[in-house]
């Protein structure tokens, strides 16, 4: 079992505020009031102590790099002698719990908090790794990230060293995570990472498609119309894509994807992957949509699509006016006009006869 001491600092409670009108809630920075007037850095009587629970907290307002209570003291820079503390993005496992790093274990023991999607899956694979969480554990999921966000804000400039897990993988990508991200820079807080297992990076890897340059789309809208507009807009994209997608909506996602990438394209659907039943189908679209009608594949799905081949495009778009062009350059540099008709023809698809008639008339 490990049991890693938490390292010491200033945590203090927190309270929850409403998301604004215009976005994602803002921090509001409520923490408990530390005085630094006159330069002392004694806790004012009344101020709760480090590890308090959750929501009985005084609010303070951001002047700078101090910290405004509403009594009128002023705290010490990023709330407290200790400083700012450490926001830890940990990837943890996809599918196989052997996957998790040692890294990974030592935050999850030493962390003041641990903000999990799923507290309750979070704990199984604390108890997986034989790790005994010594912080506290918080939910943090898309519906409660416009109020919990600026709760562990306050924690981290109170000095916290905070944990943020999903339910697999690295968080911020395509789940909860950004929010908090976003708000921890902006109030100057160090972010890290514990790197690990990646859906998107696997599936990239073993799809067996171009991977040098790819970009990750998330999952596509839902709605009919939505999607064939979305992947209308992905038409020419020559990036290798990923997205992720529910088993309930796989063959509808690909049949719209073969509409409009066309059926040729082609792709991979990673299925399950890490785990027992992994299973990664090959081919293009036109008869993945066949198989996935035909089978109806379960589990997690990761789908990597080619871009658009851009030197096929542009051979599709050749006349034969063009090929007639090419075929004199060639012959002008040396080639003849046999051979010259011969891999035109070849290279862009077109009839040598008809490629050959073309070449007479233009002498």
């Amino acid at each position: 079992m490990i049991r890693l001491g938490r390292p010491s600092s200033t945590s203090l409670s927190t309270a929850a505020t409403a998301p604004t009108n215009n976005g994602p809630a803002q921090p509001q920075n409520r923490l408990s009031c530390i005085s630094r007037s006159a330069g002392d850095g004694r806790r004012r009587p009344g101020a709760s102590a480090a590890g308090a629970s959750f929501g009985a907290s005084t609010v303070v307002g951001v002047t700078g790099s101090s910290y405004e209570c509403d009594d009128g003291g002023v705290t010490g820079e990023h709330g407290g002698t200790s400083g700012p503390g450490v926001l830890v993005l940990a990837a943890t496992p996809i599918g196989q719990v052997a996957d998790a790093s040692a890294r990974l274990a030592r935050e999850l023991a030493d962390a003041d908090v641990v903000a999990a999607e799923d507290t309750r899956r979070l704990r199984r694979l604390a108890a997986s790794l034989d790790v005994e969480l010594s912080g506290r554990l918080v939910s943090y999921f898309e519906a409660n990230e416009d109020t919990r966000t600026p709760e562990l804000v306050a924690e981290l400039l109170a000095g916290a060293r905070v944990v943020l897990v999903t339910d697999a993988g690295m968080p911020s990508v395509s789940d909860p995570g950004y929010r908090l991200v976003e708000a921890a820079v902006a109030a100057g807080v160090r972010v890290t990472s514990v790197p690990g297992p990646s859906a998107v990076v696997t599936a990239l890897a073993v799809s067996g498609l171009p991977v040098s340059r790819f970009s990750f789309e998330g999952f596509p809208p839902r709605r009919a119309g939505e999607r064939r507009r979305y992947f209308a807009a992905l038409a020419n994209e020559q990036r290798s894509m990923v997205f992720f997608e529910s088993r309930h909506r796989l063959a509808a996602t690909l049949r719209a994807m073969a509409e409009a990438l066309g059926a040729d394209r082609l792709a991979a659907v990673c299925r399950e992957l890490t785990k027992t039943h992994e299973e990664v189908r090959r081919g293009p679209l036109g008869e993945l949509v066949t198989w996935a009608e035909e089978t109806g594949p379960l589990g997690e799905i990761t789908i990597v699509v080619s871009g658009v081949d851009s030197a096929a495009d542009d051979r599709g778009r050749m006349t034969v006016d063009d090929a007639v062009s090419i075929v004199a350059e060639r012959v002008a540099g040396g080639a003849s006009r046999r051979d010259a008709i011969a891999d035109v023809a070849h290279e862009l698809g077109l009839s040598r006869r008809e490629l050959y008639a073309a070449v007479v008339n233009q002498q």
